[in-house]
């Protein structure tokens, strides 16, 4: 993982293998983003004419490289592009910031230490610049350089390109306690994001519910969480019939997972669910081709709900968290759930099985029901659910629905706030209807139109009396198969981590929602 490092030294004095700074375009051209001064003086005042000579815009995202002048100890110089300047220099977009520095980070991989001198005068630009770079500086290197094995790699003449190593961040206030916090908090939450980004490119020969499940109880035991792993024969005693009935064609059996941060001054509790299919082949019903390739994500919601509990712990935040991992195996073995057979639900509800491919809501029926007995404050289930979402909202915005829309409105806006694309989404109740069923109590399928609705519809049904809910459909933005931008890397993201970081703590401060 990245260091990062709130500098004491002055952007000139720095030794480091880059300096970063922002670019911004102007009324007349480019100008130099706060963060530069020292930078630009080393230049004679006129870095962003040399930048522009080199044809930059100062538009966001842009890169441009320069060797660095005379007086800077920092051999190259990074400028990247912000954008339009705001309305003033106090006014800077926290997930602009955000961005450029990811992009900067990304473009210095294989260094091992670089300045950024973007504007970080106050405690949320810092945050949003660390954080930026922190989550730019991931790479999934695994399996590349003659090993194949999790575990961190050294650098080697053979092996990839190792992430930045170190981020000194100039123009906070390093003695002071709010940024000191913020860079705790920064490196706490990228360092939980890059372990779920890890989980969703990990191959699922490698990540199955039994060993998702050791990764859980080893994070558990480091970092203070109770953690309990109900295998298959805890399952198959307990009723959990969604579990088992999509993990019984697969080699290797279900599991359902519980980890429980717990605070002794906490006032609140908060339940995340998170769908855990490690692989998804659609079962029976089976995935055309071109659609296999990238089902390992199909546990981005348990890797999301898994980061954010361990980063509740490592923030020590004044709230229970509990996450329930709900892990399975679709597959189309000999023993596998065909369409037509009726699952009995943990709930005690009947499920006739139109679609073996619509398993994730199986797993999170199942899951929400026993998060339910607990009787959270609020609830939140995270999934990448339906392809229907992406059809409807695109690659990068998750849709949210609830059973209560002061809730939905207050998690979109948490997610604006920290800079996720999201967007609510209703749950018609004409839409239940087409899940009548005249052999179970309900249909795991209903209308083909609105499906991401239905999905949410199908849900809401086994979630408890009075408890708050809210369902994260991350379809779209979990798994990115384009070109890396900004802070967001090819692969995994770790998507909606970073909404139910803010989530926890917002409950922690008593406002809910």
């Amino acid at each position: 993982m990245t260091a990062l490092t709130l500098s004491t030294a002055g952007a000139a004095t720095l030794r480091a293998d880059a300096l970063v700074v922002g670019l911004a375009k102007g009324s007349k051209g480019p100008v130099l983003a706060p963060g530069a001064e020292a930078v630009d003086k080393a230049f004679d005042g006129k870095l962003a004419a040399v930048l522009e000579t080199l044809g930059a815009t100062g538009a966001e995202g842009e890169l441009t490289k320069v060797p660095a002048a005379a007086g800077l100890k920092a051999p190259v110089v990074v400028a990247v592009g912000l954008g339009q300047v705001p309305d003033s220099d106090d006014a800077w977009d926290s997930e602009t910031l955000r961005r450029a520095a990811g992009a900067a980070a990304r473009a210095l991989t294989g260094a091992k230490k670089a300045g950024f001198a973007l504007p970080a005068s106050t405690v949320e630009d810092a945050a949003a610049v660390a954080e930026g770079a922190l989550l730019g500086a991931y790479a999934f290197t695994a399996y590349q350089g003659g090993e194949n094995k999790l575990a961190p790699k050294s650098a080697k003449a053979n092996g990839p390109k190792l992430p930045l190593a170190e981020v000194a961040l100039l123009g906070a206030k390093p003695r002071d306690k709010a940024f000191k916090a913020a860079a705790e908090r920064a490196v706490a939450v990228a360092e939980e994001i890059n372990r779920a980004r890890d989980l969703i490119n990990t191959p699922p020969n490698d990540l199955f519910p039994e060993s998702f499940a050791a990764v859980a109880t080893a994070a558990g035991k480091e970092h203070g969480i109770k953690v309990q792993v109900l295998d298959e024969k805890a399952l198959v005693k307990g009723g959990y019939g969604g579990l088992i009935g999509v993990g019984q064609g697969a080699v290797h059996g279900p599991r359902l997972v519980k980890l429980a941060y717990t605070h002794p001054k906490a006032e609140k509790t908060l339940a995340l669910v998170g769908k855990g299919i490690t692989y998804d082949s659609g079962g029976i019903s089976l995935k055309p081709a071109g659609h296999n390739e990238t089902m390992k994500c199909d546990m981005s919601g348990a890797a999301a709900v898994f980061a954010t509990v361990v980063a509740a712990s490592r923030l020590g935040l004044r709230v229970n968290v509990t996450g329930w991992l709900a892990l399975a195996e679709n597959m189309p073995g000999g023993n596998a759930t065909r369409p037509g057979d009726v699952l009995h639900m943990y709930s005690g509800k009947t499920v006739e099985v139109l679609n073996t491919d619509a398993e994730g809501r199986l797993v999170l029926a199942d899951a929400l029901t026993r998060a339910s007995e607990e009787a959270p404050d609020a609830i939140v289930d995270v999934a990448t659910l339906t392809g229907a979402m992406v059809l409807a909202l695109g690659n990068r915005t998750f849709g949210i629905m609830a059973n209560d829309d002061a809730f939905r409105t207050s998690i979109h806006e948490i997610a604006e706030e920290v800079g996720e694309a999201a967007w609510p989404m209703p749950l018609p109740a004409d839409l239940r209807k087409g899940m009548d069923s005249s052999t179970a109590d309900i249909a795991n399928m209903g209308e083909r139109m609105g499906g991401g609705l239905v999905a949410g519809l199908f849900l809401k049904e086994f979630v408890g009396e009075g408890i708050a809910w809210a369902h994260l459909d991350i379809a779209g933005p979990a798994f990115h198969e384009g070109a890396p931008y900004g802070y967001t890397p090819k692969g995994g993201t770790g998507s909606s981590v970073r909404t139910l970081v803010r989530l926890a703590e917002r409950t922690a401060a008593g406002d809910l929602g």
